[in-house]
């Protein structure tokens, strides 16, 4: 098993768990490095400390390469946040935490998810796309203007 796993880590291949409290400076700098506005740390541990909030990581070796935020209430979920490493964007994690995630707030209670995502991230909207999300509205103005300015409200019940 072990031999396994350093091939694994050998080959750079990403290992998804969930994440915790002592993941908030590395998340953090993730998503800051992936977003005009990324959350502090504080954020992230006031988020990781919320019992509603279910969240995995995508690591290679001791380096944080993805993560994927996602908050339960009642029987809808809301993804807050998913952040892929540009190194690592286009090769399928997005879609591995994704689909981790969709199954554990399923197994949870969930019912339907959730999310907004700005019009102009195509990468997004595709990887949303082909996971059964569908548009179900849209807040014009939402983002800065140079970032495609609407958040596209999309939806996927689950089960």
């Amino acid at each position: 098993m072990i031999a396994i796993v350093r091939r694994l880590l050998a080959r750079g291949e990403p290992v998804l768990s969930d994440a915790g409290t002592r993941d908030a400076r590395a998340l953090a700098a993730l998503h800051g490095a992936s977003f005009h506005r990324g959350w502090s740390d504080g954020e992230f541990e006031h988020l990781l400390f919320d019992r509603n909030i279910v969240a995995h990581r995508a690591s290679v070796g001791r380096g944080l390469v993805g993560f994927i935020l996602t908050r339960i209430v009642a029987e809808e979920a809301e993804i807050l946040s998913i952040a892929v490493a540009s190194s690592r964007r286009g090769k399928g994690l997005a879609r591995q935490l994704l689909d981790l995630n969709l199954r554990r707030i399923a197994g949870l209670g969930a019912r339907t998810v959730v999310l907004e995502v700005d019009e102009g991230n195509v990468p997004a909207r595709r990887l949303y796309q082909r996971a059964g999300f569908r548009e179900v509205g849209r807040r014009e103005g939402y983002y800065p203007a140079g970032q495609g300015t609407a958040a596209l409200m999309l939806r996927r019940d689950l089960g």
